[in-house]
């Protein structure tokens, strides 16, 4: 774990990061339907990201990916604010401060693009990541923004940038 690395995706990477997304998901018991789970994208996240005002990053440690987060203008949604999509890390690689790393990786390239706030759905009992993302100036909504297609995600925060 001594040459643990924050990167762009890359296409070569789509079969790795598509396997995490999936094992972190069963394993926290995510529904599979109404949320990330479903997604098309999760299949091709290089293609996916691959557009303007979007980027997914990877956490890699000797070319095996551990983990990943991305930015993405929030879908149907008017106006400058991006969402924070699909962070999830391998339960190896958790409570080790990376959370905070991705966070401020996706946090200042979201200001880049020109974004000037980013939300973020999640599960009622993903405590550990409500907590990151309160203390890194995200607070909670009574409602959800846009339409994701993530209706099995009841809590809803937002961050000003």
């Amino acid at each position: 774990m001594n040459s643990m690395l924050i990167r762009e995706i890359q296409q070569a990477d789509n079969e790795q990061v598509a396997k995490v997304l999936r094992t972190v998901l069963e394993e926290l018991g995510v529904p599979k339907v109404g949320t990330a789970y479903a997604d098309p994208a999760v299949d091709a996240m290089y293609e996916a990201y691959n557009k303007p005002g979007a980027v997914y990053f990877v956490l890699e440690n000797e070319g095996k990916i551990l983990g990943g987060a991305g930015v993405a203008q929030l879908d149907n949604y008017d106006g400058p604010v991006c969402e924070l999509q699909k962070m999830y890390f391998l339960n190896e690689v958790r409570a080790m401060g990376l959370g905070r790393k991705m966070i401020d990786t996706c946090i200042a390239k979201a200001r880049e693009f020109g974004y000037e706030q980013m939300y973020i759905e999640t599960m009622p009992y993903m405590k550990q990541a409500q907590q990151l993302y309160l203390k890194n100036g995200f607070y909670y909504i009574d409602q959800p923004m846009g339409d994701t297609g993530h209706s099995a995600c009841p809590v809803w925060l937002l961050k000003d940038l």
